[in-house]
């Protein structure tokens, strides 16, 4: 038994090791692939509509999927906007802002 250096595996160096664990990766993946592109494709279908709760007012339920879509995209340009108000408010705060700045320097 010849003596090896403290730390070394037995035969393999790190650059055959990263070798080898990349040929094994390479081969599941060419492994999987003919699998997952063999599995027939299912048409994109919409999700049903939520059913009006009792008590619900008629104008709260939500008719079509085009409908929440339209909704949802009110909301984000209200939220965009929320978010431009500073930048708006920027010609009002201006001209006190060195008042403000010297009143937070006196705590």
């Amino acid at each position: 038994m010849t003596a090896r250096p403290f730390g070394r595996c037995h035969g393999m160096t790190k650059t055959q090791r990263m070798l080898a664990a990349l040929a094994l990766a390479g081969a599941a993946a060419g492994l999987a692939a003919p699998a997952a592109s063999a599995a027939p494709v299912s048409p994109l279908t919409l999700p049903d509509l939520p059913s009006a709760a009792p008590g619900m007012p008629a104008g709260a339920q939500p008719t079509s999927v085009q409908e929440i879509g339209s909704q949802l995209s009110t909301g984000a340009n209200q939220l965009n906007a929320l978010m431009e108000l500073p930048n708006q408010l920027a010609p009002v705060i201006a001209p006190v802002q060195p008042l403000t700045d010297l009143a937070g320097g006196l705590e």
